[in-house]
């Protein structure tokens, strides 16, 4: 089973007999296709569905959750999820048989949205069967609140398996992306021959060029130093914590958590909703930073760069990080005026509208043209782009000239075009040609 839709063939593989093929479209149509398919192969098994064993067993989890007459009246069908914990563990326990790990998260993620079982997760017994991925951790956060004692250690654990192999695929390339860039900005006038910047070099002595040699003779090297015996950049992020921003809170958080154990920068991480809460003091453990924070509610988001600002007191020598979808619930006009002065004292500002793998995200369209007019640029961004944008601010770089040409000549998303003469865009990838909307009611199949 895989996210190829049937009749359709990965490329080098043997394309599928025609038996194989109306499995394929059996196992995701349910059985009420079984007739107008003549009865799919696979054997005389199945109680009659037209499906060996082994399917049928595949067929009755799917029924389960994308056929299940949850909310109507009840019917001929038997198969469902009821809202009981046993019932669910078994479930759980079936798709991991089944399906990879990659599906198994796309259907917890079906089941928690179609069928409302978040209370569920609630029960320490249940959450220990699921497949932890960051939409779950996103959920689990949701509930942090209601949730019971008795689960909070459970739940910790879940969060602590996602968010160290988040850190394993991330933070490497983070350490070494930002410490790239922090070298490079340090200078030196006497540089080793492999860190010459030849390009500065140059620049320097442009008046020591002899005509007759057609060259520059320099008089002093600039170079790139290689230790960084001080701060030399401050980065503050502000997180919003609104429902919809679940999955760029998990991923903010463990970009905070990682940027904080490099020396050279001193990392500064706030959340906030209608109040600003400072978790800079939790940011050597990022578990602790997820669990301090609370999704969902309002959105003030003038009153959470105000707190910022005060955080502020190098501005040439500061990034700021805004994630959020930009809907605000405060002031516009004092919110734009704060993103304003703070990039006019100096500071690198950047709004990502998303930092996650969830495709294009909503926010609000005329917020993020007004930023882009301010000249702050405002686009979403994949956490695997998310480290080359660190790199790019501590450089100095044209943020926005970075956001495009990764949008177009990597063939990345495509933009997203907002009133006025400005776009905002998202740097990620987009999937496979012909696979856009392929999510259908079974597209596990």
């Amino acid at each position: 089973m895989d996210d190829t839709p049937p009749g359709d063939t990965p490329p080098g593989d043997t394309p599928p007999d025609d038996s194989e093929r109306l499995r394929r479209w059996r196992l995701l149509l349910g059985a009420a296709a079984t007739a107008g398919l003549g009865g799919a192969s696979g054997g005389s098994g199945g109680g009659g569905s037209g499906l060996g064993d082994g399917d049928a067993a595949i067929d009755a989890a799917l029924t389960a959750l994308y056929d299940s007459d949850t909310g109507r009246a009840a019917g001929p069908r038997g198969a469902s999820l009821a809202p009981s914990a046993p019932a669910v563990a078994r479930w759980l326990g079936d798709i991991r048989t089944y399906f990879p790990s990659t599906v198994v998260q796309v259907m917890q993620r079906d089941a928690i949205d179609r069928l409302n079982l978040r209370q569920l997760l609630l029960e320490p017994e249940m959450l220990a069967t699921v497949e932890p991925d960051v939409h779950l951790v996103g959920t689990l956060l949701s509930l942090n609140k209601i949730m019971p004692e008795t689960t909070k250690a459970t739940a910790r654990q879940v969060v602590g398996r996602v968010v160290g192999d988040l850190e394993q695929r991330l933070a490497r390339r983070t350490r070494a992306a930002v410490s790239g860039a922090l070298n490079r900005a340090a200078r030196t006038r006497r540089p080793m021959p492999r860190d010459i910047d030849w390009n500065r070099t140059i620049a320097a002595n442009l008046s020591r060029y002899v005509p007759s040699h057609r060259t520059v003779i320099p008089e002093r090297l600039v170079g790139y130093g290689r230790r960084q015996q001080v701060i030399a950049r401050d980065v503050v992020i502000a997180i919003d914590q609104s429902g919809s921003m679940a999955s760029s809170v998990v991923y903010a958080s463990v970009f905070g958590a990682v940027l904080a154990s490099l020396r050279s920068l001193r990392t500064s991480l706030v959340v906030f909703d209608t109040a600003v809460v400072d978790l800079t003091p939790l940011l050597s453990d990022p578990v602790d930073v997820l669990f301090g924070t609370q999704l969902g509610g309002g959105t003030d988001i003038s009153q959470a760069v105000g707190y910022c600002q005060g955080l502020i007191t190098r501005p040439r020598d500061t990034i700021f990080v805004l994630v959020s979808d930009l809907y605000e619930g405060g002031s516009s006009g004092e919110m734009l005026a704060r993103m304003s002065a703070l990039r006019e004292a100096g500071v690198t500002v950047v709004a990502l509208l998303a930092l996650s793998d969830d495709g294009a995200p909503s926010y609000d369209a005329d917020h993020a043209a007004a930023l882009a007019g301010l000249g702050i640029p405002a686009f979403a961004c994949t956490p695997d782009a998310f480290p080359d944008l660190l790199a790019l601010a501590i450089d100095g770089g044209d943020i926005a000239a970075w956001a495009h040409r990764n949008d177009l000549a990597a063939r990345l998303g495509s933009p997203v075009p907002v009133d006025g003469p400005v776009s905002v865009y998202r740097a990620g990838p987009r999937l496979p040609a012909g696979k856009e909307g392929w999510r259908g009611r079974r597209s596990v199949c």
